[in-house]
């Protein structure tokens, strides 16, 4: 019989619980870094292998495709197996496509590159998952600061990940690899790393596996608003988010920016993306989802204008746009969490979570696929300011779902 932990109650976290909060943040650091790899040098991978930048975006498209079925086949793992075995599987594959992708890129095969990054894509997601391992360590009052604590946990791997492409660059080189593979490389070590830390660190699981469903099993009711709601937020910032941040690196390329340049506004914004985990957790338990969410929606407007109207060749400016796209990402996170884990029946929640994140992995594909095809064909100002009044559209849609706070 799997050993799991015990739901927290009012009175806090038992030892157990804070144990297995402290293993699920190392792992998160550590993938933290691994994820990295992909925003800071996968469109610039591609640029260079295909040729086009019409097709930069391919990359963004294809790891989070990836996402969308590790999701949904992760989700249905932790709910078999446990959340543990689910979280080391994912860590697992995201190193497997990571060295997939160095040696696409090593041979000059874009096919090879390109699968690589859907298995890759298929298994970072498991640092979004997480959040939900961590909500299930707390009482309903304290989800969204426990889903808040285990994102950001993310925060020193993904900030300092990127700040690494140059020496990780200079290793690539000096083993006659691609100088923009490096960051791959640190990717495949640091998930491999987050896989053992949860294969020997994560027990109790926070998970308890659920029995096989009963032959001729009646099926779920409909979703409630709050949990149509809840995903609307999620899946829009994801595609804002995604849009805008996978052609900046690109843009400032085409501008002159070093690589190093590149890399600092990338650590920024995904500092910014978990960097305030804990706060806007906090914030979705003391005024509700619906109030951060709406939050989310102006502040991702303001994110995208500002983007689009900076001088390009100003870090500065693309540096505090990207920050601030960051941080309306994780408020649309972490209030659409909690509007959605609030709004789902107990018996159905784990479904409802993976389904939620498949249509956030879905709109990431959308979102990076076409940003290239947008900004091939318009040029990055008109795909930001596209995407700031997508954004806004959060703001009417959490209306609708009523007047009072999830």
């Amino acid at each position: 019989m799997t050993q799991t932990v015990s739901p927290a109650t009012g009175a806090g976290f038992s030892h157990e619980q804070r144990r297995a909060l402290t293993v699920l943040g190392i792992s998160q650091t550590l993938g933290g870094a691994g994820m990295a790899a992909g925003i800071t040098v996968g469109a610039l991978l591609a640029q260079d292998l295909l040729g086009s930048t019409g097709l930069a975006g391919l990359p963004a498209a294809l790891y989070t495709a990836g996402a969308a079925f590790g999701a949904a086949g992760l989700g249905r793992v932790s709910r078999r197996f446990g959340r543990g075995p689910g979280l080391a599987l994912g860590n697992g594959i995201a190193a497997l496509g990571s060295a997939g992708v160095v040696a696409g890129a090593a041979a000059r095969w874009p096919v090879l590159l390109l699968a690589a990054l859907f298995v890759y894509g298929a298994g970072t997601v498991t640092g979004l998952l997480a959040r939900y391992a961590g909500a299930e360590l707390a009482p309903p009052e304290r989800r969204g600061r426990a889903a808040g604590t285990v994102l950001f946990a993310m925060t020193l791997g993904a900030v300092v990940g990127p700040n690494l492409t140059g020496p990780t660059g200079d290793l690539a080189g000096t083993w006659g690899l691609p100088r923009l593979t490096g960051p791959f490389l640190l990717a495949a070590v640091a998930y491999v790393a987050a896989a053992l830390v949860l294969v020997v660190g994560l027990r109790p699981d926070p998970l308890p596996p659920a029995p096989p469903q009963a032959p001729g099993a009646a099926p779920t009711g409909r979703p409630t608003l709050g949990v149509v709601t809840g995903a609307t937020v999620m899946i829009t910032a994801q595609l804002v988010m995604i849009a805008v941040m996978t052609m900046t690196p690109v843009h400032m390329a085409d501008h002159g920016h070093t690589a190093q340049a590149v890399g600092l506004v990338i650590a920024l914004h995904v500092g910014a993306m978990f960097l305030p985990s804990p706060l806007s957790g906090l914030l979705a338990d003391r005024i509700g989802g619906r109030r951060v969410a709406t939050a989310a929606g102006a502040v991702l407007l303001g994110a995208a204008l500002l983007a689009g109207l900076a001088q390009p060749t100003s870090v500065p400016l693309l540096a505090c746009a990207l920050v601030l796209l960051g941080a309306g990402w994780n408020l649309a996170l972490l209030g659409g969490t909690a509007m959605l884990t609030d709004a789902a029946p107990a018996e159905n929640r784990a479904a409802v979570q993976g389904l939620a994140d498949v249509g956030m992995s879905v709109a990431g594909a959308t979102g990076g696929m076409a940003s290239g095809l947008v900004m091939g064909g318009t040029g990055y100002p008109v795909l930001a300011v596209a995407a700031g009044a997508l954004a806004l559209a959060v703001v009417p849609a959490v209306a609708m779902s009523g007047s009072r706070p999830t």
